[in-house]
């Protein structure tokens, strides 16, 4: 297997640099449209996983817009990425590379967390926190929806 095995891991690495839940959640929602993911992923089939996923995604999308909300590279703000894109890493690598899959995601996402706050934050100077964070929430909820779609697949397949 090659690197490109495991780009939809580095992609969702990607998703949580911006958005620490959103990969989880996405493929919650997936699991629930029963579509299943390349690596093995027990953690999501239990539903209170599941659903604990979902909501904490959309908690984030609402959290995010508080003025008290803190960087995305604070302590725990990039263990949640670690965690978050881990656990989709895995998911998304082909099966038996689950732990590469992991790796590969936590290395995109912590670094990129950095930057997508740097961006962030001269987003907020022109347009405002609540406008500049709703259009990063469009473009990384497309994204990892996006991502997720197409790289899982049917259960029954």
């Amino acid at each position: 297997m090659n690197m490109r095995s495991l780009l939809s891991s580095a992609l969702i690495g990607a998703v949580a640099s911006a958005r620490s839940m959103t990969p989880m959640a996405t493929i919650a929602a997936a699991r629930l449209a029963g579509r299943g993911t390349p690596g093995q992923l027990v953690l999501l089939d239990r539903p209170l996983f599941t659903y604990g996923a979902l909501a904490m995604g959309v908690g984030e999308l609402f959290g995010d817009k508080m003025k008290t909300a803190p960087d995305r590279t604070v302590f725990l703000g990039l263990l949640a990425r670690v965690m978050s894109a881990g656990i989709a890493g895995a998911a998304l690598a082909p099966r038996g590379r689950e732990g590469a899959g992991a790796a590969v995601a936590v290395a995109t996402a912590v670094p990129l967390a950095y930057c997508t706050l740097a961006v962030r934050k001269q987003a907020m100077a022109r347009i405002g926190q609540t406008r500049s964070g709703l259009i990063e929430d469009a473009l990384i909820v497309a994204a990892g929806a996006a991502l997720v779609a197409l790289a899982t697949r049917p259960k029954y397949d």
